[in-house]
């Protein structure tokens, strides 16, 4: 399948290209899995180390299409250009793509011009069903990893409704709310630590940049999502708290977790 850059016309062999994202151990949608090879499997795909890119676009009947390329310094180069406002022509070699998935796995906001509206292709007998993005409407595992992800991008805005007291405080500590939340808590917190005893699924603990020399970690588990900054508090996604996102004070426990 060859690939169109945005100033091409789109012809019957070709994709317009809408965006792109990583698929490696390092950096994956959290919509597809908790760890880097459950993200493979929900595309079908080997966890090979050196992962993959995926380019989401649409063919010439305005079809959705995810292309997997095994190009994926291209494809990094790519995402980085677009991310300072260059323009870059991600036109993958057709001896990179590995599969050609019908539907999109995530949500994209633009279209390409001259080609009709986005939809899924048609299915014939035996083909997958089409990728699509979770429903925001409802609350499950993908929901709770999105709701991780956006924390992650928006940390200031969230530790800014945290006041610094509460931020210190011990998730053991005794307070006014029900023991319940307290012990999913705690038992968050152990399941994160067995991560240091035993290291779990490649992806299942990322580490990126943040301000003043700090790490942002986003881990993930059975039914939870958290994300911390090394120095400061963390934040819970639970699959059995349904859209709240609980402070865990960073107390004396967190530091060296």
């Amino acid at each position: 399948m060859a690939v169109a850059g945005a100033e091409d016309t789109v012809d019957d062999d070709s994709l317009y290209v809408l965006t792109a994202v990583l698929l490696t151990p390092a950096q994956f949608p959290s919509v597809l899995g908790d760890d880097y090879p459950a993200a493979c499997q929900a595309l079908s795909l080997e966890p090979y180390a050196e992962g993959y890119g995926l380019v989401l676009g649409q063919d010439s009947d305005g079809a959705r299409w995810t292309v997997v390329v095994d190009d994926v310094s291209l494809v990094a180069v790519a995402i980085a250009s677009w991310d300072c406002g260059m323009e870059y022509d991600l036109s993958p070699d057709e001896h990179s793509v590995i599969a050609a998935l019908p539907g999109w796995p995530l949500a994209v906001a633009v279209a390409a011009p001259g080609v009709p509206a986005p939809h899924d292709p048609a299915r014939e007998e035996g083909d997958r069903p089409p990728l699509a993005p979770p429903d925001m409407g409802a609350w499950g595992p993908a929901q709770r990893r999105l709701g991780a992800d956006e924390v992650a991008l928006r940390w200031a805005q969230w530790r800014g409704q945290i006041d610094d007291a509460e931020a210190q405080s011990s998730p053991d500590a005794p307070d006014a709310g029900s023991r319940g939340p307290r012990e999913r808590v705690r038992r968050v917190l152990e399941q994160a630590r067995a991560y240091v005893e035993s290291s779990p699924p490649p992806g299942r603990v990322r580490s990126s940049f943040a301000p003043g020399g700090a790490r942002m970690l986003r881990a993930d588990g059975p039914g939870w999502s958290l994300v911390a900054r090394t120095d400061d508090m963390a934040f819970l996604l639970l699959d059995e708290e349904p859209g709240e996102v609980v402070p865990v004070g960073r107390g004396p426990e967190l530091p060296g977790l």
